[in-house]
Parts: structure tokens; sequence; C-alpha cells
């Protein structure tokens, strides 16, 4: 069997997380942390393209890899049109979606448009997304938002709800279409979604502000307040959305969304910090509530994943309140860098699709 060398690529809101893989293994894991001082300097997420992309190629270098003798590269996929689950070729029309930020603006949108400027480097020219947060599964009624001029859509951590349902599944010997499960990523941003019989039904979009407030978002507010911020005359469109989506949530209420940093205050007896942070366990813990309706009640499993799921203080204080509901698994980190890699070998063995998205957009 041939073996492969495979970089993947996920942007996230405050890192940059790459890995090579030869085939199953990886040989390089890295993440490149970004400061808020860093970012701030750039409007539009997408203006931090040239700025993420040569760090990657330093640590690359720093690492003594040659890029040239990659097999393909899988990036993390950004907020396109909504399409099905799968492995998608960059295309012209993929990248003019991912720079107008056809859904909004989310560090996402920055994978494929390095991974595929990256590609036309290497003598294979290979680019591909997988699972993008796009993913829509939804049922039709879950789409009805409550006034047709803004209907519900499907945005979420798709590449790491599904590779770790996939994962808890095996660890059943059973197959993710057998189970019932509610995912919780609990990162940045948080989702909170439920999957019936490998497919999410209905999941929260944390990113334009539904569900529970997170480390960086500040969740569901009510909307005629927000209505009387946008026109007061206060605040500018741009600050009235850094409020919602990059300055909210624990950095609005306590000035970082560092967990870490969050408990040591709260180690240190800051009452203010543990208060705040309960309230985002809280939060969280009702919408898993709303998901085990959607699911009428058959839950196989709830499932803890993302890079807070490390913190036992967040877990504790979610699982005391939906245990009663269902087993509480918990599968930290973000399984995202594993899954692009396999997805890529996947494809460079023959054993999956590759699906194109200017075709499936056209019709």
């Amino acid at each position: 069997m041939n073996d492969y060398l495979i970089l993947v690529i996920n942007p996230g809101s405050t890192s940059t997380k790459i890995a090579i893989y030869k085939n199953e293994k990886p040989i390089i894991v890295e993440t490149i942390k970004h400061t808020m001082k860093e970012l701030l300097g750039f409007k539009r997420v997408t203006d931090q393209f040239n700025f993420r992309k040569e760090l990657i190629l330093e640590q690359i270098k720093r690492c003594g890899f040659d890029i040239e003798t990659l097999d393909c590269i899988v990036a993390r996929g950004g907020l396109l049109r909504p399409i099905p689950s799968g492995i998608y070729e960059i295309d012209n029309l993929m990248l003019e979606d991912l720079n107008a930020n056809y859904l909004g603006e989310h560090a996402s949108n920055l994978g494929g448009l390095i991974a595929y400027d990256l590609a036309k480097s290497i003598p294979i020219r290979k680019a591909y997304i997988a699972d993008p947060v796009v993913v829509d599964e939804l049922w039709d009624i879950a789409r009805i938002s409550g006034h047709p001029k803004i209907p519900r859509v499907s945005i979420f951590h798709a590449l790491n709800h599904k590779a770790v349902a996939r994962a808890y599944a095996n660890s059943l010997g059973k197959d993710y279409n057998q189970l019932n499960l509610i995912i919780v990523h609990l990162g940045g941003g948080i989702s909170v979604a439920a999957h019936k019989e490998g497919r999410v039904i209905d999941v929260n979009n944390g990113l334009n502000g539904e569900g529970p407030f997170s480390p960086e978002r500040s969740g569901g507010l009510t909307t005629l307040d927000i209505s009387k911020l946008c026109f007061s005359g206060n605040y500018s469109f741009n600050e009235i959305k850094q409020m919602i989506v990059g300055s909210g949530g624990l950095i609005a209420y306590l000035g970082t969304n560092s967990v870490i940093e969050i408990e040591e205050r709260i180690n240190s007896g800051d009452n203010k910090a543990l208060e705040v942070l309960e309230a985002m366990c809280y939060q969280v813990a009702k919408e898993v509530g709303a998901m085990a309706v959607v699911l009428g009640g058959e839950v196989d499993s709830i499932i803890l994943t993302g890079g807070i799921a490390y913190s036992s203080l967040v877990t504790d204080l979610i699982k005391k309140r939906v245990s009663f509901l269902a087993p509480v698994n918990i599968y930290p980190g973000e399984n995202e860098l594993e899954a692009l890699a396999l997805n890529g070998l996947r494809v460079l063995r023959g054993e999956a699709r590759v699906l194109s998205y200017s075709k499936l957009i056209s019709g």
C-alpha cells in the first residue's frame, strides 16, 4: 500500500491548527496561536489570508518539512452555501463564496482559501474541504424560525460533530446511523445538535447568535433589545456584530475568552467569574434539554467535546443538569485534524468520491 502525505489546515477564531499526516499517523502537529491584539488589525476575517498563510509556511519550514512532497491538502470548510456532508474539491465558485463571506464571516472561511493557494505550489495541485460548517441535514420543520424573512440555517462544527459521533459509535461496535445522540461542541463558539440516526436534524446557529453564549459569542439575546441598540445611533453595524460574534459572552463579562484563566480567577476567589461560567454551562444544559425534546426523549448519549471539554469544572457543571436525560460521555479536544486527514486519505486511496461544489450549486 502506498504512503501518502497530507497537510491539514484548521483555522479557528484565535488559532490556526495544522498537521501533516503520513497515512493515518500524524508526523507534525502544531497550533499557531493568534492574540486578540494581532487580529484586531484586520477589518475582515478574509483580510487575515496572507498573515495566516505565511505563519503556516514558516511553521512547516521550521519543522524541516518540504511542502512539495505533499500528496494533497485538506482544510476545514467555511461558510459556504448549504451542502450535503462529504468531501469537496476546492474550485473557483467555492473560492468566490469564501472570499465573499457568502453566509457570514468566520475563520473557517480561510481554510479553503489557504489550502487552494498552497496546493498550487505542489505537483499534485489537489486541495479539498470535508464536512464544512454549512452541512445541512435539518428537518424541514426546524427551518421555520418565526418569521419567513429570517429562516433558520444549519451552521455548526460539523466536522468534529461527525468525527466524534462516529468514534463513539465505533467504541460501542455500532454504526453511527443506529444511534440518537446530542453532541455539544464547546469552543470559542458552542453548537448543540440532535443527531438522529446519522443525520443532524436540528442544531443552534451559534455563529449568528442562537443558543447559549460562549467564550466569544453573545448567544440568544432578546431581539427587541438588540434592535434598540442598532437604532440608538451609538453603534455601527460592525460594532453590533462584534458584540454578538467576536466580543460577546465570556469576553464581554470577564474580559477574556480563556476558560483556563477564568478557572484560575475562580480558584483565587473570584465569585463573579464563577457565576458567569456557571451561567454559560446553565445555558448549554438548557439547549441540551431542547435537543432531547427534538429527539422525543430517545437519547443514547450526550457527548461533550471541543477544547473546553478539557475543563472538568465546565463538564461537571453541565453533567449535573443533564445526566438524568442520558449517559454523558466526554471527548475532549477537537478531532478535526484527524478527521480532515482521514477524509483526504480516503480520497487518495480511492475509497471516497470527491464532490463538486460548483456542479452541486448550479444544479
